[in-house]
């Protein structure tokens, strides 16, 4: 397979898990402030021998991906949370994009310090429930590769798969 083909093929195969990806995270109603969405792309790079093919995305999209086990619920995910919650403070934007106001029993609204500390304590405990909202669509781009591709590159998807999403950057 000459190197232009190689390059066409998996910038179509990037290209299509990255479109998949972004409609699950509207779908699964992932998607308030937008970040995780806009911050998906891939950087590939292919030589006559070779390729590397990274996608990139904001360091808190593989645990909305692949979930986060909570103190009391527990996922199938190599992630957990262990003594410390997640600071509050990270779910300030979330609850504003969100329009979060609830009242307490007296029908006075909950200051916005004490939402997020308690959203944080639910997440602590409860975890992140994984949305897959990258694995499936890399899965089902990946069944679609062509067949001389993944022969003559030796392509094993668990191994690709934990590749890439291994080396995800901190961020863009």
């Amino acid at each position: 397979m000459l190197t232009d083909e190689v390059k066409i093929e998996l910038s179509k195969f990037a290209k299509a898990v990255i479109k998949s990806s972004r409609s699950n995270l509207t779908r699964k109603g992932k998607n308030a402030s937008k970040e995780l969405y806009n911050s998906l792309d891939f950087d590939l790079n292919v030589t006559k021998n070779s390729f590397s093919l990274a996608f990139l995305m904001e360091a808190y999209g593989k645990f909305q991906d692949v979930g986060v086990s909570g103190k009391k619920k527990k996922y199938n995910t190599p992630f957990s949370y262990k003594s410390k919650m997640p600071p509050a403070k990270a779910f300030d934007k979330w609850t504003i994009k969100k329009g979060l106001a609830p009242r307490d029993k007296d029908g006075k609204f909950i200051s916005r310090k004490s939402l997020n500390f308690l959203i944080a304590r639910s997440v602590y405990n409860n975890g992140i429930k994984p949305s897959l909202f990258f694995t499936k669509p890399f899965e089902a781009a990946f069944k679609r590769l062509p067949e001389d591709l993944i022969e003559k590159f030796g392509l094993d998807l668990e191994d690709f798969l934990t590749f890439t999403t291994n080396n995800l950057p901190n961020g863009n």
